[in-house]
């Protein structure tokens, strides 16, 4: 199953928010099933599905007001050996912020412990390097690779060192984080590969571009006008008000450095795949479905496989990207893990046709 097959199309898997954690605590392996039915189906009808890559955007992690620890990193990567068709190397994953370790901790040490995109820690995280079908550049925080014309750049969130509140004595800020190191190689690899079709990977979307990722969209009140969760908790000594979005860049509140950088180049970056807020695919919270169009860039939120991390808005869920080469049409399909919304397996009335500005060149 590769771009090389008789079809010749490349097939795209994009998930996230596993949250391993939480739902192991309610007896569900939310990555492991969904890798099973991806694979060879699921118990409630839902059909197994090719693929080639898998992109994961981050919260392989459950911790909440905790940290992620070594007994969660030994289930993630019991979970990933749920793959029999596929190879660990096949998974191109980027750091969410629930995968974030301590500041008084090593920088992502979990992260690179057991998730590993660069397989330098491949004892713990079995990733193998030399064994990536399209080999990977760059640092744990920030790294390329290449399918044919296709340019993934692959994010991670962060803890901003000088952000010392937010989620209890874990520190940092609920909100997106990217680094002012990361912005500037995004800016670089945008603008010195022209010909290529750009796709950004990070764990949040940019403000105002998915369903509920506006300003103060992620939490509600309550009847006392408090503000309360919805998609996400409302860490009043952070930043509640940018939870659903890519709040800080380079250590600037709610910066707005990747919006103006793309508004200087509409269509330069064709996709930006993310995940974060969990909901239903027929979900417009804040008049924004799932998949819109700004900038000239389609923004994709992908997420979640969990079906317990903040369960009064979580439906796991998945989307199959299929790219045909000599075409400049994506088929985005979208998959239901459990039968709560609508029967497992495929969602009709959530698949799309987007069209990129060039076609696919497979290689």
């Amino acid at each position: 199953m590769t771009a090389t097959s008789a079809s010749n199309e490349f097939r795209l898997w994009a998930f996230g928010d596993a949250h391993v954690g939480t739902d192991k605590q309610f007896g569900r392996s939310s990555l492991a099933e969904a890798i099973s039915q991806s694979e060879f189906g699921g118990a409630e009808g839902g059909p197994p599905f090719d693929w080639d890559i898998a992109i994961d955007v981050g919260d392989m992690s459950g911790a909440h007001h905790s940290l992620p620890d070594d007994t969660e990193g030994e289930e993630v990567r019991k979970q990933f050996a749920a793959l029999r068709t596929h190879r660990r190397e096949d998974v191109y994953s980027v750091s969410g912020n629930h995968d974030r370790s301590g500041l008084s901790e090593s920088e992502a040490w979990w992260w690179q412990k057991w998730i590993d995109p660069l397989g330098e820690h491949t004892e713990t995280s079995g990733v193998d390097s030399a064994a990536r079908q399209y080999p990977v550049t760059g640092t744990w925080e920030r790294y390329s690779f290449r399918v044919g014309n296709l340019l993934f750049l692959m994010m991670s969130d962060r803890n901003e060192p000088t952000q010392t509140v937010g989620r209890g004595t874990l520190g940092g800020n609920p909100g997106g984080v990217v680094s002012g190191e990361t912005f500037d190689w995004f800016k670089t690899m945008v603008d010195d590969n022209p010909d290529a079709i750009v796709i950004a990977v990070h764990h949040y979307v940019l403000k105002d571009t998915t369903v509920a990722s506006g300003e103060w969209e992620g939490v509600r009140r309550n009847a006392a006008g408090a503000w309360e969760e919805h998609y996400h908790r409302p860490f009043g000594e952070g930043t509640p008000q940018g939870a659903s979005y890519l709040y800080w860049v380079d250590s600037k509140p709610d910066s707005a450095a990747f919006e103006d950088f793309l508004a200087a180049r509409p269509g330069r970056v064709q996709m930006w795949l993310a995940g974060h807020t969990h909901t239903n695919p027929d979900d417009n919270h804040g008049g924004k479905t799932h998949i819109e169009q700004r900038w000239g860039t389609w923004f994709l939120n992908v997420a979640s496989l969990s079906r317990h991390h903040m369960p009064r808005t979580t439906l796991p869920i998945s989307r199959l990207l299929t790219f045909t080469p000599g075409s400049a049409d994506v088929r985005v399909q979208c998959y239901l893990h459990t039968s709560q919304h609508a029967p497992q397996g495929w969602y009709p009335k959530a698949e799309r046709i987007i069209q990129l500005n060039r076609p696919f060149v497979s290689g």
